[in-house]
């Protein structure tokens, strides 16, 4: 049962999450310390809510909600500050400190960090606030305005995302990189002005073109790759910034003679009091999270589902695991 400011959810979506395939096929960015810790996956999810504590408020049962997975410790300097995200005591689910993970049938929640999804939103899409939160986040970190020339290097999920998030800020003026054509396709389903295919052209000169030799006033990079972190200085603009939304190995290389015209390079990290502006895109019909969704599986093939995430990257955009109806 929940404790006195929380609330008890039956879940009916979760997302699968690059960190979850990571977790499924590898173990989780930050191993246990003990050999023996269940892991859990999965933190994107919602559903409906069956109990609340004896201190809750804001939700009762029959209420449909998501949660943000990640509790900060709410007393430290960040959490302060309103950067709970960068919280160094974040409970984040899935990862330390206890790993418990959102595939699951219930699970309880802080009612602060729990939200009630408007009544034209699914409990799918709001499984899908999670990752597009991180896109939103990025995309206002950025200062994205009506006028800005974009570039998003990476059309997996959080690209897309991105994407999104950048129209729904004003963008109208957005290039998607990829290596794959099913992604790029998506992107421009999506509003992308220019997609590049990276294996048939050119990225750097198509890039070139599309900002008339001027560079991107932004360019994110989300594909978390070495290779699109190195690209990213030769596509921004003087004064320009580059947002490095994807999760890169840690000794990729950037070419600082090309970024020492004041540009700003900034890393971000989840997302904090973002879910609201999220909820309030996707129920107004601006951010399309569900059109991203390529597979839907049950519960019960849940190894499949992960299985399927690891070996078939090229067909599988967004992968959700349906819980209970």
């Amino acid at each position: 049962m929940p404790k006195e400011d929380e609330v008890l959810i039956k879940v009916e979506y979760v997302g699968i999450c690059g960190s979850d395939v990571h977790g499924f096929e590898s173990g989780p960015f930050i191993p246990p310390k003990d050999p023996n810790q269940e892991i859990g996956l999965g933190h994107e999810c919602a559903g409906t809510v069956v109990a609340v504590g004896s201190r809750v408020r804001k939700f009762k049962p029959g209420d449909r909600v998501n949660i943000e997975p990640g509790v900060p410790c709410g007393h430290c300097r960040y959490c302060l500050e309103g950067k709970y995200n960068i919280c160094p005591d974040v409970d984040f689910m899935a990862t330390q400190p206890n790993y418990r993970g959102a595939l699951t049938h219930y699970l309880c929640h802080p009612e602060s960090f729990t939200y009630k999804l408007p009544d034209n939103m699914d409990t799918m899409e709001g499984a899908l606030v999670e990752p597009a939160a991180v896109g939103m986040h990025a995309a206002m970190l950025a200062d994205v305005k009506p006028g800005k020339k974009i570039i998003i290097l990476g059309a997996g999920c959080i690209g897309l995302m991105t994407l999104q998030a950048c129209k729904c800020l004003g963008a109208t003026e957005i290039a998607v990189v990829d290596v794959l054509e099913k992604r790029l396709i998506m992107a421009e389903q999506l509003g992308a002005t220019v997609v590049i295919n990276g294996t048939k052209e050119d990225t750097i000169a198509r890039c070139q073109q599309f900002t008339e030799d001027m560079g991107a006033d932004i360019v994110f990079e989300t594909a978390g790759s070495a290779v699109t972190v190195k690209q990213a200085p030769y596509l921004v603009m003087r004064g320009g910034k580059i947002m490095i939304v994807g999760t890169v190995p840690g000794d990729s290389a950037i070419n600082f003679l090309k970024i020492n015209r004041e540009v700003t390079i900034q890393t971000v990290f989840r997302y904090a009091n973002r879910y609201p502006v999220t909820i309030e895109a996707i129920s107004s019909g601006r951010f399309d999270v569900k059109s991203m969704v390529t597979h839907i599986y049950d519960y019960r093939d849940v190894q499949q589902a992960f299985e399927e995430s690891v070996n078939n990257k090229r067909d599988i955009i967004k992968g959700v695991i349906k819980i209970s109806d």
